[in-house]
This record gives structure tokens, sequence and C-alpha cells, in this order.
């Protein structure tokens, strides 16, 4: 196994609902160690660089509208394997599917509200922990 970093959201829904501290914990009791951490409230501009991949897609106003909606908390994770061990840790995007025990299960309302983001693969972990943190705010 690589020892990998990559981006974690925790998205405006489970910041409204007071789940950061047990989100974060999963990450942590699973043997993911947080490299670098910040609260922020997304601007229009940011939402809409962050997920420019999507712009062409039917949901990315609706998407750009919720991650603006409120504060989200911003997160690299690094381990062997982080990518597919956070990606299993979230669960499928849609709760209703998510396996039980995964976040999306236990937090996600919808699809669109789905509690947690994370990078894809190693090409979308460089490019989004890039986008919001420099090299020197990662231990």
């Amino acid at each position: 196994m690589a020892n990998e970093r990559t981006l974690s959201i925790i998205k405006p829904d489970a910041v409204k609902n007071h789940h950061i501290g047990a989100i974060i914990g999963r990450f942590e009791k699973e043997g993911l160690h947080i490299a670098g951490l910040r609260k922020c409230q997304l601007s229009r501009a940011e939402a809409e660089g962050f997920y420019a991949e999507h712009s062409a897609r039917g949901f990315f106003g609706e998407l750009v509208d919720f991650m603006t909606s409120g504060p989200v908390v911003v997160m690299v994770l690094e381990g062997d394997d982080a990518i597919a061990r956070n990606r299993a840790i979230m669960g499928a995007t849609n709760p209703a599917n998510a396996a039980e025990g995964t976040l999306r299960k236990l937090y996600a309302a919808s699809v669109g509200e789905n509690a947690v983001h994370g990078s894809d693969s190693p090409t979308s972990a460089a490019r989004e922990v890039g986008y919001f943190f420099r090299a020197i705010e990662l231990s």
C-alpha cells in the first residue's frame, strides 16, 4: 500500500448538525492522520472553481448553492491507501445505498446533502489538496 494524501470536506449539512467531531474521530479511529485542517465559508467563486469539472452538469448550480450555504471543514487525510480508505469510510454518494456504519449512512440526508466529500483518484487528490492548502500548511 502507498502512503497517500486525500482531501476530505465535511459539508454544510454535517457542520450544521454538529457532526464535525464524530467525523474527524472516525477518520482517526480508522488510522488516517490529519495533515491539515481548516473551517471556512466558501465563496461562490471558490465553490464554482472547486467543482468546475461538473459545471456542465444539471446539478452544478444546486451543488454550488449548497456548498456556500454554510461553513465547511476542509482537511487533508494521510495514510496507507488513504484515497480508497476514505471513500470506503464515506460510503455511497446516495445515503440510501450506503453501507451501514459509513459516514453517509450515519449523517447524510440525501444525495445532494451527503455530509462529506472525498477525492476519487490520486489526480483529483493532488488538485483538490492544492486548491485548499499550501504545502507549508501540511504536516
